[in-house]
Order: C-alpha cells, then structure tokens, then sequence
C-alpha cells in the first residue's frame, strides 16, 4: 500500500490543521442521550434561552423570572434549550468507480478521498462526543462500524475505511474472487432509512455515478423522516475535464464494458451531459434543503472542506437552511 493509501494519510496533518478550530453542526433539531452542543427538541434548564413560560401551580419557583414580576404582576417561568450530542452516519461509496484515478503514479484515488474526508469528519464529531457510524456501501451495505463515541472507535474506523481501500484495490485490479461493484443509492438509502431510528445527521460520499431519480427517492425519504444530509460529490480532474486527446479503449469499472472511442469527437457533448448531471444534484440537494459540495481528487482537501463547514456552523447558529 502506498503511503498516500494509508490510514495516516486519511487523516492528513494538512486536512486536520485546516479544520481544526471548526466545529461540524446539525441544522436540524437532533434527541440526543447526552449534554453536547446540538439544539435539543426539549425545554430543559440548561445553557441557552428558550422562551418564557406563564406560570402553573406545581411549576418549580427557583425559576420564575421575578423581573417580569415586577413589571407586570405575573409570574412567568424561565425555559432554556437543551443542547445534545449528535450522530452522525458516514455514508462512504466503494463501489468500482470510486477506484478510478488520473494520476500517473495511481497513488491517489476518488476513494482515497473519499476515505480522507470520512477521517476528518469522525475526528471532529468524536472530538465533540458525538456518536458516529461509518458505512461502507456500493449496492448493498458492505460493512458498517458501531455507532459509538468511545475512545477507540478512531480505530476501529480508520481499519475499516484502509480494509475497505484495500478490497476496491483487489477488485478493480481483478485480483479479488468477485468484480468491482456498482452503485445501488435507492437501496442504499431504504437499508440505511431502515436501520437509523433516531434523527441523525448523515453524510453521504459518492461520485454519484447512479440515476438521478434514485438520489432523489433517497433524499425525499430521508426529508420526511427529518435527518439531515451533506452530500459530497468526489470526482477525479480527468472526468471534470475529460482531457483525454488519443482514440483509446474506454473501460467502465462497474461492469459496463470496453468501449473503443475517439475523445476528440465526443468531448462537447460529454462535458455537456456531465455538466448537466451535476447540476441536476445540485438542484436536487437545495430543493430538499441539504448541502451539496463538489471534491476535485487533485485539490487540497482542507481548504473547500473548512470554507465549507465554517459556513454551515454559521447557517446553523443563526437557525437558517434545514430542517
């Protein structure tokens, strides 16, 4: 395994410094079982101000508002807003094309992102005492780590994502018994919606390489359970500029087949089509009011990472977007 390819690289010094000082909020109102610093659905006595209350007998006096009191002769109760802890559920693709890179040396692939921005997540909600999951997925669920904030679920995450990475390698090199994967979202999503009782924040990390409609059951599904989902889309330069000059022997990496193609002559119209997927899942994610960010394999992960968080906790403080 190259050094690019191991857990440490995952987490990267780079990534880390650059959202270090970042906090990862939810927009949506979460039922947590511990104190943390996601808004609670319930009125308790804690942190931040809610809302004044008229008082009823029973209702404990150590919280009447006596400055009310005094200017208008009732007696109104003090409530505050409960903060929570979060979970947070990490959809990571390994489906084939997640394999794909343009890289000469092969050293840097979508899922190696993928798995990079996976770390760099769980690390700043663990941090936070949120509650995590990391899934793996291509079409079904291939492993899953438990929901925990415990000390050493780092590790358990970080093996899971470098085994993951290790198997993608084994299939699209044909190495492994069976062929690299397709993506399957509707499933996906109908097995995750299945197994995620509580509200949660869930992060999905993909290509998208998958029907648009799929996507958007998905979302709707999730909408009206009242999650709230980050989608990140990882692609690789080559498939954003297709670069390519010379008739080559185009390989899918889901099972599509070798095609025998001339770039040149296709290029327009496949930056056309490209372009109008993207825009498709954008409109898609803003109509549902999640968040949708496009990853280039070849930038710097931290920088659109930390601009892009820094703007959703401001979101969030102020109470805007979401559900």
């Amino acid at each position: 395994m190259s050094e690019l390819q191991s857990p440490q690289a995952y987490l990267s010094p780079q990534t880390l410094a650059a959202v270090a000082s970042l906090e990862l909020r939810a927009r949506l109102i979460v039922e947590g079982l511990m104190i943390g610093m996601h808004r609670s659905p319930y009125k308790g006595l804690s942190i931040e101000f809610a809302q004044h209350r008229q008082y009823a007998p029973g209702d404990d006096v150590r919280h009447l508002d006596w400055k009310v009191f005094a200017r208008s002769d009732k007696l109104y109760l003090k409530e505050y807003q409960k903060e929570t802890n979060l979970d947070l559920v990490v959809l990571v693709d390994a489906s084939g094309s997640m394999g794909y890179t343009s890289a000469v040396d092969g050293s840097w692939r979508k899922y190696d992102l993928a798995a990079s921005l996976a770390a760099a997540l769980s690390f700043m909600a663990l941090k936070q005492h949120d509650r995590v999951s990391v899934v793996l997925f291509a079409d079904q669920l291939l492993t899953q780590t438990r929901l925990s904030n415990a000390r050493d679920h780092w590790r358990s995450i970080l093996g899971t994502l470098e085994a993951q990475g290790d198997q993608l390698v084994a299939e699209t090199a044909g190495d492994a018994a069976a062929p690299p994967r397709s993506t399957d979202l509707a499933r996906l999503f109908d097995q995750v919606a299945a197994r995620v009782a509580q509200r949660s924040l869930l992060v999905l990390i993909s290509d998208l390489f998958d029907d648009v409609a799929s996507l958007e059951r998905g979302m709707a599904r999730l909408f009206h359970r009242r999650h709230d989902l980050i989608v990140f889309q990882t692609l690789d330069r080559a498939e954003l500029e297709f670069p390519f000059r010379e008739p080559s022997a185009f390989e899918g990496l889901e099972g599509e087949g070798r095609l025998n193609l001339d770039p040149p002559a296709l290029r327009q119209a496949y930056l056309d089509a490209f372009g109008a997927h993207r825009l498709e899942i954008e409109q898609l994610a803003r109509r549902f009011h999640f968040d949708h960010l496009l990853l280039n394999v070849s930038s710097p992960l931290g920088p659109p990472l930390s601009q892009f968080l820094a703007a959703r906790a401001g979101a969030a403080a102020r109470g805007t977007g979401g559900s």
